[in-house]
């Protein structure tokens, strides 16, 4: 998507103040928790492939919205089909990934198959930051949009081929969507683990995931011209791949090791975002690497303790805790930046994080 890189850019250039960014990104999450269990529960019950073609078709509207009637209604309305798209697709595709891989006998793999889908994805992504540059100098925000819309179509042609194995894929027989729905939340009351990995997701997701929304921002910040934007944030983007690299290795580390992986990406994300320099981004990028590992790590335990039936369910249950998060994170980003600029922004948003090593380094194993 090459709108990424400038998209924050593309919101600043219409007009719109950091407070309407940030309501932006709130009604994006927002969306997201309105329908994450329900997708979820539609997932578990019909068809996970159809709901990850179908999303990226939202999506690609979406931004044909932005480029050609920009303005904060169709920002927002972008978001909102944005946040569908995310919202079908989350839960669908971890569901699908694992299942077809307990087919296959090889469930043990998970961690290093998604660690290796999510680096092909940021590998991808930093290429279009590549091109996002040189193409955005040359024609501007239409070409960009044009570019993220037809990447949108061939990510809906690329879903449909993904293998589904599962009885009933048609909905034509099984329990339906409320039936579904209640096994799901039923088996996360009973089960203390399940719980216990459902809180640690949108703790280690929720907060990094936002603050990727306003890195453009932070990038500016720096010093650098809009058209260097894309090429730093490629920076980031390499250690987030890197981080994913690392999940197949890494799905060895204990409690301990886990909350050292994020005490030390809090602290790197800290002193990089507090330099106020192009320097200090390759500090942000080691950061968004731990918390991308953190992430995959996070995934991987909640896939292994939920049972198999409502596993796009529960995995959604998990992104809905991600998104409610995200929403507050938004918010207090804005007040914080008001105040202090994005550079101490970021660099408070490490405090979380350091809360969280804490947290799970005293938790008593279960």
């Amino acid at each position: 998507m090459l709108l990424y890189p400038v998209y924050a850019l593309l919101f600043a250039d219409t007009g719109l103040s950091v407070w309407q960014i940030s309501s932006l990104f709130v009604l994006w999450s927002a969306t997201g928790v309105l329908l994450e269990v329900p997708s979820g529960a539609w997932a578990d019950a019909v068809s996970r492939r159809a709901l990850l073609w179908l999303g990226p078709l939202l999506g690609a509207v979406g931004f044909a919205l932005w480029v050609l009637v920009p303005s904060y209604g169709a920002f927002a309305a972008g978001f909102v089909l944005w946040g569908v798209r995310g919202a079908l697709g989350s839960g669908a595709l971890e569901a699908l990934v694992y299942e077809e891989l307990e087919r296959l006998g090889a469930a043990h793999r998970y961690a290093r198959v998604m660690g290796r889908a999510h680096a092909v994805g940021q590998a991808a992504a930093m290429a279009a930051m590549g091109l996002a540059g040189p193409l955005f100098a040359a024609h501007g925000y239409p070409a960009v949009g044009a570019a993220s819309v037809l990447a949108c179509l061939l990510c809906a042609a690329t879903a449909t081929r993904f293998p589904e194995h599962r009885v009933p894929a048609d909905g034509t027989e099984g329990p339906g969507w409320a039936a579904t729905l209640r096994a799901g939340l039923g088996e996360a009351h009973r089960d203390r683990s399940v719980r216990g990995a459902l809180l640690l997701v949108p703790a280690v997701t929720a907060v990094w995931g936002a603050l990727d929304e306003y890195t453009p921002l932070l990038v500016r910040d720096t010093g650098v011209g809009d058209a260097t934007v894309p090429y730093l944030l490629m920076l980031l983007w390499a250690g987030v791949t890197a981080g994913s690299l690392l999940a197949g290795p890494a799905e060895r580390l204990g409690r301990t090791g886990f909350a050292v992986l994020l005490a030390l990406s809090a602290l790197a994300l800290a002193a990089g975002a507090a330099t106020g320099s192009p320097a200090g981004i390759a500090l942000v990028a080691l950061a968004f690497g731990g918390f991308q590992l953190a992430t995959v790590l996070a995934d991987v335990r909640l896939q292994h303790r939920i049972e198999d039936g409502a596993r796009a369910t529960l995995t959604s249950v998990a992104s809905l805790g991600t998104e409610a998060v995200t929403i507050g994170v938004h918010a207090a980003y804005a007040a914080l930046a008001g105040l202090g600029g994005h550079a101490a922004a970021f660099a408070l948003c490490a405090v979380p994080y350091l809360v969280t090593a804490v947290v799970t380094a005293s938790a008593r194993r279960k």
